[in-house]
């Protein structure tokens, strides 16, 4: 059984097209809806959150739990790995991020290379990062790529009130605009210089990922987080077979929420219009 963990709806984006990928293994999904969002929480306390709710996904007897979350994951991950799993009664558990797979598909060097190798030493383009403040603020995007590729060219860019528009169901004028503003600011900031590649760093964002299109440049690729994430899920689970536990003929997703279970219900058509509905749990 493998777990996911976001602070709210965000990460069904990354959910459903693993359960699709993986139709065979059983997948829980944990919102932390009662605590989100996350990004005006300080790091020590978003770690805390984060790994109560990996705790409770352990419960359940995921094995391995991915943070579905562009934050948790900025913040969480490396405590949790190095920190915190090493000192727990969790022997044969992980915890995985979507930093770390993204990070990869822009660089095209494997995680436990951080160091610049042969030819993308040499790689001089530019990547741009959409995210929420606090993802951005962290560095990490900029840091781990330009660990792998010290000639590529970071741009960041927060964009704080998109995820909460879209979480909403603004309207399509409402978003088109905001798109619009950010693409525009990114643009500037690279002095009218299209970037090669885009990292949607928000698991809201591959919900208007076509919005995103329409706004940038025609050259610009797009590197879909979902499945980015989901084939570097696939790839782990052929090194490490046991995280998989034991497959089925059909999978079982399950949904479950720290929140308000009518007012969750209610935004879940938008993120995943298969799923059956969350259970409440503290």
């Amino acid at each position: 059984m493998i777990g996911l963990f976001d602070s709210g709806h965000g990460g069904l984006t990354i959910f459903r097209t693993l359960v699709g990928r993986f139709p065979d293994h059983d997948f829980v999904y944990l919102g932390d809806h009662a605590n989100a969002p996350y990004g005006n929480r300080g790091s020590s306390e978003i770690v805390d959150l984060t790994r109560k709710g990996v705790e409770l996904l352990y419960s359940r007897g995921c094995k391995l739990v991915m943070l579905a979350c562009n934050t948790a994951s900025a913040v969480a991950c490396r405590t949790l790995q190095r920190d915190w799993l090493p000192v727990t009664d969790y022997p044969g558990h992980n915890v995985l991020g979507v930093v770390a797979p993204m990070v990869e598909a822009a660089t095209q060097t494997p995680w436990a290379v951080t160091s610049p190798q042969y030819p993308q030493k040499f790689n001089s383009d530019t990547i741009a990062v959409f995210g929420t403040t606090r993802t951005i603020s962290s560095g990490v995007y900029s840091e781990e790529i330009r660990k792998r590729c010290p000639k590529v060219t970071v741009l960041e860019l927060p964009c704080p009130e998109l995820a909460g528009a879209i979480e909403v169901g603004a309207g399509e004028a409402d978003l088109n605009a905001m798109v619009a503003k950010y693409v525009g600011q990114l643009m500037e900031r690279a002095g009218g210089y299209a970037p090669e590649r885009v990292i949607l760093g928000c698991t809201h964002f591959p919900l208007i990922e076509e919005i995103f299109v329409a706004h940038l440049p025609p050259v610009s690729r797009i590197l879909s987080q979902p499945e980015v994430v989901a084939d570097s899920l696939e790839d782990y689970l052929a090194r490490h077979p046991a995280y998989g536990g034991e497959t089925s003929t059909r999978g079982n997703p399950t949904l479950l929420t720290t929140g308000n279970l009518d007012h969750v219900s209610q935004s879940l058509e938008m993120f995943w219009p298969q799923g059956q509905g969350f259970e409440r749990v503290e």
